[in-house]
């Protein structure tokens, strides 16, 4: 490995956990198109990095910050991580069996409607703040 590629790697990380930590993104929206287009992965190979990166440390010490501040239910969370299990198995599965551009299309179908929404709705909230 370069230099070059160590420094987009460290960034990716770095960004990936700040956006975590900030808003509750990282993983699939920050690191996979991060080494698709800065590293040059193919999208399953992305997608499985994405994925060993989350497997253990998945933002325990964002998890711990807001712990402290009252701001997890852990109920909804476990209940989410049980499922998350199946749903990641079932998904992977899936993934690996369909065209790998058809996984990049929906993927990308779905990063614009969530962006479309949760920019709407931010601009109406900010609209009402006003």
């Amino acid at each position: 490995m370069d230099t070059h590629t160590l420094l987009i790697l460290i960034s990716v990380g770095i960004l990936a956990g700040i956006l975590s930590g900030f808003v509750g993104v990282g993983g699939g929206v920050i690191i996979v198109p991060a080494l698709m287009y800065a590293i040059g992965m193919s999208q399953m190979e992305a997608q499985g990095t994405s994925l060993f990166v989350l497997l253990l440390p998945v933002g325990i010490l964002a998890v711990n910050n807001y712990y402290r501040a009252g701001n997890i239910n852990w109920k909804f969370g476990l209940i989410i991580a049980g499922t998350f299990v199946i749903g990641g198995y079932i998904g992977s599965k899936l993934a690996l069996r369909i065209s790998p551009s058809i996984v990049r299309i929906i993927f990308g179908l779905l990063m614009a409607y969530v962006s479309i929404r949760m920019i709407a709705s931010g601009i109406n909230t900010f609209n009402h703040e006003s």
